[in-house]
C-alpha cells in the first residue's frame, strides 16, 4: 500500500491500481476551446504574423532566385539530351527560352505555343525516347513573374533511364497552352487538375472540365491570390470554420 500524490485528497491506493489523475494546476474549464492571449506571437494562422509565411515554421520566407540560362557544358547526360533535341527539332532556337541546370536537374523553359511540338520530339526521336510523362502540374509565382502561371512537365526516358523537366509560363490574362494529351495520354487528368486548381486552359484537351472541385465552383483554389477562407466543415456535430476564421495558435 502506498500514499498517492496529486489526487484531490491524499489516500491509500492498493498496489497495481491506477491513481486518479490530479487536475493540472492553472487549468481552465473548456481550455481546448479558449482563445490564447492576443500577443504578437499568437496572431494569425499558426501564430505567424506579417511574414507571408503560412507554413507555421517560424516566419520562413523563401526568395525566388532569378532564372538565368546555365552555361555549357551542363554535365552528365544533360548535354546529350539538349544536343539531341536541337538536332531533332529544327525550331529549337525559337522554342527554347532558356536551359537551366539546378540542384542536379535539367529544365528546358519552352514558349507556350511550342510545348506540344517539343514533347513530340522528346518522345519520338531515337536519341531521346522520353516515352513517359509522369506529371503535369501548375505553379503560381505571384509577385515574381508577369507570366506568373507556370506549368511543369516531368518526362522520363525508360529506354535511357533519364529524366528531364519542361516548363512553360503564361499570364492570368492569356492562360492558354496546347494540350499534350495526343502525345502523352497520361496528361489527360493531370491537365484537368491543373486547369481546376490554377485556371490554365489546355487547348485541344478532349474534355477539359473540373476534376476536384464542383463544376459550378468559382475561382481556382491554388492561385496565390485566392482567398484563404474555404468552406466550413461539419464533423461529428461540430462545425470547423475556414482557416482564416479559426482561433490563433501558440
Amino acid at each position: 500500500m502506498k500514499e498517492t500524490e496529486g489526487t484531490g485528497d491524499k489516500g491509500v491506493v492498493p498496489p497495481g491500481s491506477t491513481p486518479v489523475a490530479a487536475t493540472p494546476a492553472g487549468a481552465v474549464t473548456g481550455a481546448p476551446a479558449d482563445f490564447p492571449p492576443s500577443t504578437e506571437a499568437g496572431r494569425g494562422l499558426f501564430g505567424v504574423h506579417g511574414t507571408g509565411d503560412t507554413s507555421g515554421f517560424g516566419g520562413l520566407v523563401r526568395r525566388r532566385s532569378a532564372l538565368v540560362s546555365s552555361p555549357k557544358p551542363y554535365g552528365g547526360y544533360f548535354d546529350e539530351v539538349v544536343d539531341a533535341l536541337e538536332e531533332a527539332y529544327p525550331q529549337f532556337g525559337e522554342a527554347i527560352e532558356r536551359v537551366v541546370v539546378d540542384r542536379g536537374e535539367l529544365t528546358l523553359h519552352i514558349k507556350p505555343e511550342r510545348i506540344a511540338e517539343v514533347c513530340q520530339a522528346m518522345r519520338d526521336d531515337p536519341a531521346l525516347r522520353f516515352e513517359l510523362c509522369s506529371s503535369v502540374s501548375g505553379v503560381d509565382y505571384l509577385g515574381h513573374d508577369d507570366r506568373r502561371l507556370h506549368v511543369t512537365y516531368h518526362l522520363t526516358s525508360m529506354t535511357f533511364r533519364r529524366r528531364v523537366r519542361l516548363e512553360s509560363a503564361v499570364s492570368p490574362e492569356e492562360p492558354h497552352l496546347p494540350s499534350v494529351t495526343k502525345v502523352y495520354p497520361t496528361a489527360d487528368w493531370q491537365e484537368r487538375e491543373t486547369y481546376d486548381m490554377f485556371g490554365i486552359i489546355f487547348d485541344g484537351h478532349p474534355a477539359l472540365t473540373r476534376i476536384l472541385m464542383p463544376d459550378d465552383w468559382e475561382g481556382h483554389p491554388q492561385r496565390k491570390d485566392y482567398p484563404l477562407g474555404g468552406v466550413p466543415v461539419e464533423y461529428k456535430g461540430a462545425e470547423i470554420p475556414p482557416p482564416d476564421q479559426r482561433r490563433s495558435y501558440q
